[in-house]
């Protein structure tokens, strides 16, 4: 009897989910065309482009928010709805405890989890890189990036560059200051009009240099109209946006958060916390589920009522939990990992403690 009861709250859940994330796509993708179709039409982005390129693209990013809210809604329904026809009571009474019976509940949130978690490692990313670009061309208000002028980088632990302004299109720095030091004191300074990335070669082309070499009798200068040289910068450290993180796979982005400590550049935190949260969302769908469950479990007045009031609830605070606490990890005034999992490990006790004290 159970593994027929088991079977069917997994495919409950399964088409409850499916289609509560259909309605909710669909929902946002009509708010979201209301909001831009008219960017849209004044850059000239074609029908086929908006929904063929934009909106098919955006569809895996929403589909990754939206999947725990889709999932808590299910578990919320289904099991409301056994509670209000007294399914759940005969259960127990048959020696159904609570905890046999939300395993089905788990096992649909791990496969869930495990899918989601796979999809945003290595398929969302990009989609994610042709949707940003989209909108950098089409959308107006949606440049995100962190650098833009006046970028300071550590080439190495005795050398610092200040570039005055990178075009990330042609891939060239302009007015380039290059300090190298040895010890305490600078022994030699650069001074380059232009420093351009050959991306056949994978080095730099620096053009019109002014080279002053300090000794202690005083410096001497030279003037240099061209030089190559191999550094230990390149042109992904000069243009980072705050949605670089979104458009890299795992591997990719731990590579990414590595060069911007290796370019010495500040503001890894961000990135941190990006991709730890990244890594933690996908297990908020078994902690909704195991809140979910906890809530709905129980028979309680106020009917479905309740059950939405809940839903609405529990979902805002998740929410607002998560966007309140991430900012401190961005920051540096909370641990990056300890930021991206902090909301997650509070509901997760939340929910056990309600499946605890539940009527067995």
């Amino acid at each position: 009897m159970t593994k027929k009861i088991d079977r069917y709250i997994f495919f409950r859940m399964l088409t409850i989910t499916l289609f509560v994330m259909i309605v909710l796509i669909f929902i946002f993708i009509v708010i979201d065309f209301s909001e831009n179709s008219e960017d849209f039409t004044d850059k000239g982005a074609t029908f086929a482009q908006i929904f063929g390129v934009y909106y098919l693209n955006y569809i895996p990013e929403i589909a990754r928010l939206i999947i725990p809210v889709a999932v808590f809604i299910a578990c919320l329904y289904l099991t409301g709805q056994m509670a209000e026809r007294l399914e759940i009571t005969a259960l127990k009474a048959a020696g159904v405890s609570l905890y046999r019976l939300i395993l089905p509940y788990l096992a649909f949130a791990f496969l869930m989890t495990a899918i989601m978690s796979y999809l945003d490692a290595y398929v969302i990313p990009n989609a994610n890189e042709t949707r940003i670009a989209f909108e950098s061309e089409y959308l107006s208000g949606k440049s995100d990036k962190v650098d833009t002028n006046r970028i300071f980088r550590q080439e190495s632990e005795n050398s610092i560059f200040k570039i005055n302004y990178f075009n990330q299109d042609k891939g060239t720095g302009y007015r380039v200051d290059v300090i190298n030091f040895e010890g305490d004191s600078i022994s030699e300074k650069l001074f380059i009009q232009r420093m351009i990335w050959q991306e056949e070669k994978q080095h730099w082309k620096l053009e019109n240099v002014r080279k002053q070499t300090f000794t202690e009798m005083g410096y001497s200068e030279v003037h240099v109209d061209s030089m190559d040289t191999t550094l230990n910068i390149y042109p992904r450290d000069l243009t980072r946006k705050t949605s670089d993180i979104y458009q890299l796979t795992y591997p990719e982005a731990q590579s990414y958060i590595q060069s911007i400590e290796r370019s010495g550049a500040g503001g890894v935190e961000l990135p941190k916390v990006q991709l730890y949260g990244r890594y933690a969302y996908p297990f908020s769908i078994i902690v909704v589920t195991i809140v979910g469950f906890a809530l709905a479990s129980v028979r309680r007045e106020g009917g479905k009522g309740f059950y939405i009031a809940a839903g609405l609830a529990v979902s805002f605070l998740y929410l607002v939990m998560m966007k309140v606490i991430e900012p401190f990890g961005g920051q540096g005034e909370l641990d990056p990992m300890l930021a991206a999992t902090l909301p997650h490990l509070i509901f997760l006790v939340i929910g056990v403690s309600i499946l605890v004290n539940a009527r067995k």
